[in-house]
């Protein structure tokens, strides 16, 4: 009885922590299946996952938000397209182009939290963190350095702010249909965050060339 239990228990503890997450691709064209996959396993190689069933599961769950997002801003743009093509009346055409940019929007927010809940299951903070960099092409830390490089005598409650409006661009940037739209997220925070440090003080273009300065000044140490 005791060998049949400690069997048993052997067997338990061989399976898989996990539940395998399952690929979303019905419908879907395989060489764009095949582009995002090959896109979300890139974000995972670059987070040095051990586990090679989580870093599966991970890779999963990005590549099925890609597909997700894609389906919501395909049928928002197959509307736009059959009410500029088919509809008469630029008042008529513009309320159809509206109503699918709103459903589009409210399809967005209703899934938005979706993808750190699924990740949640297999990733820490840090590790969620470091997937909605590596999908909005890392913009966010590299933004957030540029600023403590430029401007040194940043307070820390303005560092904090910084980072705050940065992370707040990148939800937004992450529901964006493509890589144009995503950076204009950040654009649109980039310019939010350069106005509230002009109002407090700070000049922008003494400070970016200071900046520069110090730049190639390391640059003749190397």
């Amino acid at each position: 009885m005791k060998k049949v239990l400690y069997a048993a228990v052997l067997w338990l503890l061989a399976l898989p922590l996990y539940a395998q997450v399952a690929l979303k691709t019905e419908g879907l064209d395989t060489a764009y299946v095949a582009s995002i996959m090959k896109r979300s396993q890139k974000i995972v190689d670059g987070m040095n996952i051990a586990d090679a069933h989580k870093a599966e599961n991970v890779r999963n769950i990005i590549a099925n938000r890609y597909f997700l997002l894609n389906t919501i801003h395909e049928a928002c743009a197959a509307k736009k397209q059959y009410a500029k093509d088919s509809i008469q009346g630029k008042g008529r055409r513009q309320r159809i182009i509206e109503a699918a940019e709103r459903r589009r929007d409210a399809e967005l927010y209703k899934h938005h939290f979706e993808l750190e809940a699924n990740l949640s299951l297999y990733l820490d903070a840090a590790g969620i963190e470091a997937v909605k960099d590596g999908m909005t092409y890392g913009v966010v830390p590299k933004t957030y350095q540029a600023h403590l490089d430029m401007i040194p005598s940043l307070k820390e409650e303005e560092k904090a702010q910084i980072l705050a409006w940065l992370k707040e661009a990148r939800e937004f940037a992450m529901d964006a249909e493509n890589s144009n739209a995503k950076h204009g997220w950040f654009g649109k925070y980039k310019g939010r965050i350069n106005n509230w440090l002009s109002q407090r003080g700070y000049d922008l273009v003494k400070e970016r060339e200071g900046w520069y300065k110090r730049i190639e000044e390391a640059k003749k140490k190397q």
